[in-house]
C-alpha cells in the first residue's frame, strides 16, 4: 500500500463521446478517437451492452447501453448501427454494413494499436447512416 494522497492517484480520462437517446430510452455512445474507442469498447460498456462498427473502413466504435438489463430490440439495434455507420467514412453511402455483437465479445489483441479489436459472433446489419434526430 502507498501513502501517496487520493489526488496523485493517476486515473485515465473517461473517453470522449458522442451521446445518444433513442427513442425507446435506450442510450448510445461514439467514440470520437481510436484511444477513446479503445476505453469506450473496452472499459466503459458493459458486458450485455451492444457494440458496432462499420465494417471495412474507419469508423466509430459505437456502444448501446442495455438499459434496466432490457435486452433492444430489432428497431434499437438497427438506429444503433445506423449511428455507428454516421461516424463513419461510409458516412455518405447508401446502405452500409455494419458489425454488431454483444460487448462481451469484443478484445483487444495484444499489442494492437488503440482502436483495433477483435470481435466474435458478429451479426451484420445493412443500415443507412442517419442520428437519432432523423428518425
Amino acid at each position: 500500500m502507498t501513502d501517496r494522497p487520493e489526488s496523485s492517484v493517476h486515473r485515465p480520462d473517461p473517453p470522449r463521446v458522442w451521446e445518444y437517446t433513442l427513442p425507446d430510452g435506450h442510450r448510445v455512445m461514439a467514440g470520437k478517437t481510436d484511444a477513446d474507442n479503445d476505453r469506450l469498447s473496452l472499459k466503459v460498456a458493459g458486458p450485455n451492452d451492444w457494440w458496432f462498427h462499420v465494417r471495412g473502413m474507419p469508423g466509430s466504435h459505437v456502444v448501446l447501453i442495455a438499459a434496466d438489463g432490457r435486452m433492444p430490440g430489432r428497431n434499437t439495434l438497427n438506429q444503433a448501427a445506423a449511428i455507428a455507420a454516421y461516424h463513419s467514412k461510409a458516412r455518405g453511402g447508401g446502405v452500409v454494413a455494419v458489425s454488431g455483437t454483444l460487448a462481451r465479445h469484443v478484445t483487444k489483441p495484444r499489442g494492437a494499436k488503440p482502436g483495433t479489436v477483435q470481435i466474435r459472433k458478429e451479426r451484420v446489419f445493412k443500415v443507412r447512416p442517419a442520428l437519432p434526430e432523423s428518425y
